[in-house]
């Protein structure tokens, strides 16, 4: 009898107006319980409410989702600010209500929509049924959909009309739009629309086709490549890397990559490592590096689960593996790509119409090649839909797009997809070490011959978490009004500071109008400095976490060539700028080594 009257009482409390003492919080959790047709997320929100957990309710239930450096991302789980069915259909209705205020033909140009290998697909979120949900909410409202039939890398979705991220403007006026169509429509749920519209299309051949034989453009050595006995070994992370990269490795003429079996096929519990995120080096490749030494494979190849990023290591004479940094690998990438343009451009080609791009935070290595070699060198605010947006740019103005990254290792080769691309970037990498192989050279050799001849360029990269926004910014307040008011530091200890750009209010030291270049970002804290000993270090907020980040890099030039000296300095500074900028005692920051 007693069980039966707890289960009315808890029936009672979630059909009742709640009454949490905060109206907001009551809106959004009867909204929730109203729009939320999964029954998993449904109860992990009822199950809170039952138990009075009203702080993980607001947490959960009273703020939402916001685009960053690359999109709309959160965790998966229940609640307005995390990925679910409700916020997706909700975030496809509000993509909808802007596309079609923004194109009139919107219902005939159509809607892409792909997806990875996250989350189960017997679960309350995978990443398949979040792409049949966004679908279905189209295709309730007419649109032709181009559903890709299984899971692809990312950069085979292109975004906007220009096929690079969305960036600002559209991002605030779509938020504005989710904002009014947060109730979900009549069909918005029902993605059986899937299986029966008539306006669901399979782009997976086509795409896949077309996007192979763009490679050929960037392929320069595919009777080489045929012959080559280096051999590689390629992990995808338990993600959809796996068939695109040995695709890829046949249109260039390679023998097939040696895939690791225990990481080949799609995992979206990344069984076999604790982070899917092949940046973190040589203990996340560990199956890799045994695979290689087991099979003779020098180069290693690892691609990020959703395929768009890569990391590359190679074995050493010493015996001892090299995990090269993204720094580093556009470093050889830079000579590469500059190279074979050298060598195969047409009779007119100008070099002047030559360009490649990097992240602001990134390393200027591009630029002293550029500096040297004659071509253009351009940065952009961090992401890659910056990048992206700016080459769309070039290419219109009759402009060559050689190579553009950002340290995170992410490369885009060429200008055929419009966002970093670890599927091209791998064969590329494939060819390059092969080239290198008919010379006797390594990759870590040549790497050593381009900081010979363009200037050594070392950089190091690492955080400190800051959990208090106020005392976040309060930090870059107090770099805005260093000794006096309005004026930023001239010294960081005993280094003399050249040059001061701050993003986040639009100054540049630089510039004779002392405006930056690089769009004003006032929702994040960026600052940058140049010394005159020729590091510059950069502090930022990040988008998406509790983290102050630096990264400072000295660049040499080409006569500079005691590394051990150079280190040194560069330790020095970031001690400097830890000490008078970060203040990391009196604050309270918590530092963490990347």
């Amino acid at each position: 009898m007693a069980e039966n009257a707890e289960g009315d009482l808890n029936s009672n409390l979630l059909h009742a107006p709640y009454q949490t003492g905060d109206p907001q919080l009551d809106t959004a959790i009867g909204q929730w319980l109203r729009w939320d047709k999964n029954p998993k997320t449904k109860e992990q929100i009822e199950n809170l409410l039952r138990n009075g957990m009203n702080k993980e309710l607001r947490d959960r239930l009273c703020c939402r989702m916001t685009f960053g450096t690359a999109g709309l991302r959160s965790a998966m789980g229940a609640g307005f600010c995390y990925i679910n069915d409700l916020t997706v259909i909700q975030s496809t209705q509000g993509m909808y209500k802007y596309l079609e205020r923004c194109f009139s033909d919107f219902k005939q140009r159509g809607f892409v929509v792909g997806y990875d290998t996250r989350g189960q697909v017997t679960s309350s979120c995978s990443s398949q049924r979040l792409a049949k949900l966004t679908a279905a909410v189209l295709l309730a409202k007419d649109v032709p959909v181009y559903l890709f039939s299984r899971y692809v890398p990312t950069p085979f979705v292109v975004y906007w009309e220009t096929g690079a991220q969305i960036t600002s403007p559209h991002d605030k006026e779509i938020l504005k739009c989710i904002e009014e169509c947060v109730e979900p429509w009549n069909g918005s749920w029902n993605d059986n629309l899937v299986d029966t519209s008539p306006l669901k299309r399979d782009p997976l051949q086509d795409i896949c086709r077309r996007y192979m034989e763009d490679l050929k453009k960037i392929c320069f050595h595919r009777e080489l490549n045929s012959k080559t006995t280096l051999k590689f070994v390629h992990t995808s992370f338990h993600g959809v890397g796996h068939d695109y990269v040995q695709l890829a490795f046949q249109v260039f003429g390679f023998k097939p990559p040696i895939p690791v079996p225990e990481q080949k096929d799609p995992d979206p519990d990344f069984s076999t490592v604790k982070c899917p995120n092949p940046e973190e080096g040589e203990s996340v490749l560990e199956l890799s590096l045994r695979l290689a030494e087991r099979e003779n494979a020098r180069v290693v190849l690892a691609t990020d689960p959703d395929a768009d990023r890569l990391a590359v290591a190679e074995l050493q004479e010493n015996g001892r593996w090299k995990v090269f940094t993204g720094n580093e690998l556009a470093a050889l990438f830079g000579w590469w790509l500059f190279d074979c343009w050298k060598k195969n451009k047409s009779r007119n080609a100008d070099v002047k119409n030559v360009y490649m791009l990097a992240t602001t935070v990134s390393s200027k290595i591009l630029k002293a090649i550029a500096l040297e070699e004659g071509f253009h060198f351009e940065e952009t605010l961090p992401g890659f839909k910056w990048i992206g947006c700016r080459i769309k740019d070039l290419l219109e103005n009759g402009k060559e797009v050689l190579f553009a990254f950002e340290e995170s290792i992410g490369f885009l080769c060429g200008t055929s997809v419009l966002d970093k691309d670890g599927v091209s970037a791998a064969v590329v990498v494939a060819e390059m070490a092969a080239y290198l192989e008919t010379m006797n050279i390594t990759l870590k050799q040549q790497l050593t011959k381009v900081y010979e001849k363009y200037g050594y360029h070392i950089s190091k990269t690492s955080y400190f978490l800051c959990y208090d926004p106020i005392t976040i910014k309060s930090i870059f307040e107090r770099l805005r009004n260093f000794d006096s008011p309005k004026e930023y530091p001239k010294f960081c200890g005993t280094f003399a500071i050249l040059h001061i750009r701050d993003v986040t209010t639009g100054y540049d030291s630089s510039q004779p109008n002392k405006k930056s270049v690089l769009p004003v970002s006032k929702n994040s804290q960026m600052i940058t400095f140049t010394f005159q000993n020729g590091c510059v270090a950069t502090l930022r907020t990040s988008g998406t976490e509790p983290k102050i980040k630096y990264y400072a890099e000295m660049c040499a030039s080409p006569e500079q060539s005691d590394t051990a000296l150079l280190e040194e300095e560069l330790k020095k500074l970031i001690e400097a700028l830890i000490e008078n900028f970060l203040e990391p005692s009196k604050n309270g920051l918590t530092w963490r080594s990347v």
